[in-house]
């Protein structure tokens, strides 16, 4: 029996992975408005993706082998890094950035809610892990969450001929990013969570630099101010170097299914910043949604887990 399998083995609880996810939760959530802030700011979106993805490759890698000693992967995982790679940060960044600019924010929120659905189902065709029928529930009730959230807010799904491009777009990138979670699971039974999302991110990097080339030679680096490298500083540092590794993390010691439902957190902490900073109302539909997710949660990390 693995380490995993111990640690599947017994009956799940609040502990200190969920203490983590929520974290991460809380980073990427902040996350949304240090990006934009940073491309107010002077940044062209693809010189600041190149950028912090780069950084937090360099980062990674160093990171690693101070941990580790060790970069190397057997030879016949080597495919499968460079799939997860792809699809995770190459093909999910490019699909993402474009998809945000092309539709409404409503219809990103709801279609990003749905990477616990598209995880668990992913996870029972391929049989990477058998989800138990109360995490189903959870997974369900958690989009339900988000549903009152966003109609509690004024907002509800609205696809468009002016918004299709974008929705598509969007909807495609929570798949990979389902995907890039789904896939993962068996590389984390043989390699740590730390080696897992540093490879990952730098081979997807490695595409996203050469796309962003003209990019980064037509950007005017002297407009960009202090502000503007510190939002960079905070998103390749926290949002991808930290926050991935916790993703990875929870995914090895949880489960995909379990680790996707904090998902749900990211528009639950988006709603209260709001609320706290703009002076913004929050509606008896957006507390029942909260309540919602909360409770997702709770059914999820109450469950035993017999993968």
């Amino acid at each position: 029996m693995t380490l995993n399998d111990s640690h599947a083995s017994k009956k799940t609880r609040f502990s200190v992975i969920d203490i983590m996810l929520i974290v991460m939760s809380f980073i990427w959530g902040i996350n949304f408005s240090v990006v934009k802030s940073a491309l107010n700011e002077g940044f062209y979106p693809l010189s600041f993706n190149s950028l912090r993805f780069g950084s937090a490759s360099l980062f990674l890698l160093a990171f690693l082998w101070i941990r580790e000693r060790n970069l190397s992967i057997h030879k016949e995982d080597i495919g499968r890094f460079i799939l997860l790679g792809l699809i995770g940060n190459t093909i999910y960044q490019f699909l993402f950035i474009n998809g945000i600019f092309r539709t409404t924010a409503s219809n990103s929120s709801l279609f990003l809610a749905m990477t616990p659905i598209f995880v668990a189902v992913l996870s029972s065709i391929l049989h990477v892990e058998k989800v138990q029928r109360r995490v189903w529930f959870g997974v369900f009730l958690s989009f339900f969450g988000i549903v009152l959230i966003s109609l509690g807010a004024g907002n509800s799904l609205n696809i468009s001929s002016e918004s299709l491009t974008g929705d598509v777009l969007v909807l495609t990138g929570t798949v990979c990013w389902s995907s890039y979670t789904v896939l993962s699971k068996p590389l984390l039974q043989r390699y740590s969570p730390l080696k897992v999302t540093t490879l990952t991110v730098a081979i997807g990097t490695l595409p996203l630099v050469v796309v962003s080339i003209p990019s980064l030679k037509g950007q005017n680096w002297s407009l960009v101010p202090l502000q503007g490298w510190l939002s960079l500083a905070f998103s390749f540092f926290f949002a991808i170097a930290i926050g991935y590794v916790i993703w990875y993390t929870g995914v090895s010691r949880i489960g995909s299914a379990r680790t996707a439902l904090y998902e749900g957190l990211i528009t639950v902490i988006a709603l209260a910043t709001a609320w706290l900073t703009l002076s913004e109302s929050m509606t008896q539909l957006q507390i029942l949604g909260i309540v919602l997710v909360f409770v997702s949660l709770y059914l999820a990390r109450r469950t035993s887990n017999s993968n």
